[in-house]
Formats: structure tokens, C-alpha cells, sequence
């Protein structure tokens, strides 16, 4: 990943730096107001941090970002596999309204300027997706949930039924997130990979020395990128371990789930 801002409070992506039409970011811990376990830069209005902490983290954020953004918008994730088009219909709509729409999506979609679609995580994978040729943006929430519930799949479904998109234009990008190392997981997610369809032999191992399986997030993403048409180096992935890396990053299983989260957003600019 790249850094974006000089006391590193943003990270970014390569392969969608080198699209000047398009804003992209990826919080970490540092430099915001909040403290504990959501020591620093937590951006996330669906945590029990204070709201007043919140509000100004996100206003920096405003302020650091090279390009305007008129409004971010937030799902409230639910680990499933709904994706929601933010459109001028959308944007016509009321305050209560929105925040009603906003409810139970795990993805975000969008081709309006100056509008910053996001999601939020720890330890979930959060993926952006840029159209190339339709100029559309996505933002996702991968946890291991809306990964079986190929989630991935979905929402570039939904962006070729809405936006004409072909998998052969987008750049997607699979965040800092828990690695095939720290993501330990019971015998029922397992099984409940192998039902959905997933190639358990290139995304999960069994350690000898714990009887416990491992499973790859990440791989389980790219593939469900490239079996959506993504050419393979169109996608870039960050191999940043949330787990591993809690003091860069968020982490839900480190500092447990009452905590701060990593802030993904991606916009067309004004």
C-alpha cells in the first residue's frame, strides 16, 4: 500500500492512484481523537465511541483529503450480501430515509461525483472496485459471512445490471484484513465455505499441531473477482494482517468487538 498523507493517518492503493478521476482512502489508527480501544482514528459512526469523537475524526478526514467530498456515506453492515446504488434518486431523499436505506447493505455503489461511498471493518475484508470505463465506484464489506454469501459476485453483478459493467474493466483492491495465519476458524465455517461452492484446497489449510482449520479471506476474494471476469492484475491486494498488525489497524479480535474500525471509502471526484 501507499501512504497518502504525511502523518499517515490514510493509506492507499496503487493501482487506483494512477486514476486521477477517482479518490480512494484506507484509515488507520493514527493521529485521530478517540482513545482506548478506539485509540485513534476511528471514523465509525456504528461503534460506542463518542459521537463528538467521531464527528471530528471524520472532519479530518475531510480536511487531509486532497479532493472535496460533498458527503460519506456509511452503510449499517449486517455481514450479508445486499449492495445499495447511491444515485440522485437517493440523494433526493430524507435524512431518515437515507439512514433507512443505509440498514442492513454490506456494499455500496455509486457513479456520482464529489459522493464517498465506504465501509467499515476490523479484521473483515473490505474490497474497492473501480469501473474503468463506466467511471463506477464500489465499496465492500467481505467479513467471512458475505464471503460465503459471495458477496463479491454480488455486487459486480449488480454493477454490470445497473452500470453495463464488464469484469475485464474494473480495479479492485482487497484490504488490510485477517490473514490465512490469524484467521483460525471452527469446523462450522469450514463446512459452511465447502457448501457454498469454495475450493477449500486453495483457501484454507488444517494445522498439524492445532487440528484447526485456516482459511484465506483474501484468496477466497480474488478468486470471486476473477471468476467475475477481474483480469488478474487488476487486482491488488493489500496482504496487510489486521491481527498481526493492531496497532496499525483495527483489529475485532485483538481489541475486541467493542472497538474502533478501518474506514475504506472511494469516490469519482467532483
Amino acid at each position: 500500500m501507499i501512504t497518502l498523507t504525511k502523518n499517515n493517518e490514510l493509506k492507499g492503493y496503487k493501482s487506483l492512484d494512477v486514476y486521477p478521476e477517482v479518490a480512494h482512502f484506507v484509515t488507520t489508527r493514527h493521529k485521530g481523537i478517540s482513545t482506548g480501544a478506539y485509540a485513534s482514528f476511528n471514523c465509525s459512526p456504528y461503534t460506542n465511541d463518542s459521537c463528538m469523537n467521531v464527528y471530528r475524526n471524520q472532519s479530518w478526514l475531510f480536511q487531509i483529503m486532497k479532493h472535496q467530498i460533498k458527503e460519506l456515506f456509511i452503510p449499517e453492515q449486517m455481514h450479508g450480501c445486499a449492495s445499495l446504488i447511491i444515485n440522485e434518486s437517493f440523494l433526493e431523499d430524507s435524512l431518515e430515509i437515507r439512514r433507512h436505506l443505509l440498514r442492513g447493505v454490506d456494499a455500496l455503489i455509486t457513479n456520482v461525483p464529489g459522493y464517498c461511498v465506504c465501509v467499515t471493518t476490523a479484521d473483515c475484508v473490505p474490497v474497492l472496485l473501480y469501473d474503468k470505463r463506466k467511471h463506477v465506484v464500489a465499496a465492500v464489506h467481505a467479513g467471512w459471512k458475505g464471503t460465503v454469501k459471495h458477496i463479491v459476485a454480488n455486487v459486480m453483478d449488480h454493477m454490470s445490471q445497473y452500470f453495463g459493467t464488464q469484469g475485464e474493466d474494473v480495479v479492485a483492491c482487497i484490504g488490510p484484513s485477517i490473514s490465512l495465519e490469524s484467521f483460525e476458524v471452527g469446523n462450522e465455517v469450514y463446512k459452511a465455505f465447502k457448501e457454498s461452492g469454495f475450493d477449500m484446497s486453495a483457501i484454507s489449510i488444517k494445522k498439524k499441531e492445532t487440528g484447526k482449520y485456516h482459511i484465506d479471506l483474501w484468496e477466497a476474494n480474488r478468486i470471486e473477482l476473477l471468476d467475475a471476469g477481474v483480469p488478474a492484475e487488476q487486482i491488488e491486494v493489500a496482504g496487510i494482517c489486521t491481527y498481526i498488525h493492531h496497532d496499525e489497524f483495527f483489529s475485532a479480535r485483538r481489541l475486541g468487538i467493542d472497538s474502533g474500525r478501518i474506514l475504506s471509502g472511494i469516490m469519482i471526484k467532483k
